[in-house]
């Protein structure tokens, strides 16, 4: 274990795991070892098993690619509190079964046209015709990484295609609900109205985020996300539904 001098305020490295103060009120844990596929399940472990211990004074995780962001109440608890915390939930890495098995997630989404308007330029950019770009993005499972902002859209990866897609040179203002957008090797679903700069080629009718739900998004981290292209006369059947997620074949669901 190396500490750095100046204690929590310096940041501490143990174990392939970096703790560090980020502000006041939160710590931010990173991993450094591994694959990038383990140091995401390092960050996913850990942030399923602090939610699970209900840690005193812990009111936020964000768990991303490689990284935990743990919000806290300063008056019911301090960093050095939720830095052990976070060490003794790497130390149980391995040892505590996985909170939540990962599902399929069928999404069905309208491509192109008005639902899709860069599909015809996300296809150029891959020297692809727009219906082999359709193809192959219905044709492989995205994997939910994290859930983003805004309203926990699902920030996937496991494009299709080696090269990156650009994203808008000027960002929109008002990106419908629903779309569906390309930008490097990611995928996203905009969950609710709002900006955005990723390259819109669909949208779905279904409604992804209900703050009267719980939890509001179906969807959750190590899911795998499935677009099924539909005709736009499908819209109004499914328009305002729930995703349904479905038993992923192979995985033990406890």
């Amino acid at each position: 274990m190396t500490t750095a001098t100046g204690g929590a305020a310096a940041g501490l490295v143990t174990s392939g795991v970096e703790i560090r103060p980020y502000g006041d009120g939160a710590i931010s844990a990173r991993t450094l070892d591994g694959t990038d596929e383990q140091r995401w399940r390092t960050v996913q472990g850990m942030a399923d098993i602090l939610e699970a211990d209900e840690v005193l004074g812990v009111t936020g995780l964000v768990a991303t690619y490689d990284s935990l962001l743990v919000e806290f109440d300063n008056v019911l608890t301090d960093h050095p509190l939720v830095a052990r915390a976070l060490r003794r939930a790497h130390t149980r890495l391995g040892a505590s079964p996985a909170a939540t098995a990962p599902r399929l997630i069928p999404i069905p989404v309208v491509f192109g046209g008005e639902y899709g308007p860069d599909l015809p330029d996300v296809a150029g950019q891959l020297g692809l015709t727009p219906t082999e770009v359709v193809r192959r993005c219905t044709g492989t499972d995205w994997v939910v990484r994290f859930l983003g902002a805004p309203a926990g859209a699902p920030m996937m990866d496991g494009s299709p295609f080696r090269t990156p897609v650009s994203r808008c040179p000027a960002p929109r203002t008002r990106v419908p609900a629903g779309s569906v957008a390309l930008a490097g090797l990611q995928a996203v679903i905009y969950p609710v109205l709002s900006p955005g700069g990723w390259r819109l080629i669909g949208r779905t009718p279904l409604r992804l985020t209900d703050i009267d739900r719980t939890p509001p998004a179906v969807h959750r981290p190590g899911d795998r996300i499935r677009f099924v292209s539909i005709e736009a006369a499908r819209w109004r059947e499914l328009a305002g539904t729930a995703p349904e997620p479905e038993p992923l074949p192979g995985v033990s669901h406890g």
